[in-house]
């Protein structure tokens, strides 16, 4: 009855909504990023399945990404989960969409594999006591021991990482970016 392009393009769908809405948003409660991801989804999957012929498909993958990655470079800040969300969508749409002339056992699998993977790594009981954020110091402190201390007692927690960002002995502020470790409860 359907071709499997048509199948492999509702799995798709259904794999990205259940990303999305079931994953993404009920964790992050960004609906800007629902829109992106499901934009470029979509996007994707036209393309692909349109443009997918056998002589450019590997070129067609490559050239999407290279597109994205610039258009991500000139957007807003994201985090980089949201990045792996943004890869994760593209996958998606990539497989959907030139996989349409193949069975359709690898290309689910694949898809369900990435969304499996993204439930997964970004569950919230995985690593739920590791922390980062850029913490800016009312005072300059160029010890890294001294650092340390100062951000464990503000933050109640175990520092694991610090990187200066900014010294400004002038003044006499430091900014960090500190990973650290806080008790899990």
């Amino acid at each position: 009855m359907f071709n499997t392009t048509v199948i492999l393009a509702m799995i798709d769908l259904a794999a990205i909504l259940i990303l999305v809405l079931g994953i993404y948003y009920r964790r992050h409660r960004r609906r800007d990023l629902v829109v992106a991801f499901l934009g470029v989804n979509a996007g994707v999957l036209a393309v692909t399945v349109v443009l997918g012929s056998s002589q450019v498909a590997a070129g067609l993958g490559l050239g999407l990404f290279g597109v994205l990655s610039i258009i991500r470079l000139r957007s807003s800040e994201i985090s980089q989960r949201e990045v792996a969300y943004y890869f994760a969508a593209l996958a998606m749409g990539l497989i959907g969409g030139l996989a349409g002339g193949s069975s359709l056992l690898l290309p689910a699998a694949l898809i369900a594999v990435i969304v499996a993977t993204m439930w997964f790594a970004d569950h919230p009981k995985i690593l739920p006591g590791s922390r980062q954020q850029l913490v800016r110091l009312d005072r300059a402190i160029t010890a890294e021991d001294e650092l340390r201390l100062a951000l464990a007692e503000r933050l109640n927690a175990r520092i694991t990482a610090v990187t200066v960002q900014q010294l400004d002995l002038v003044n006499d502020s430091t900014l960090v970016d500190v990973r650290y470790r806080v008790d899990a409860t």
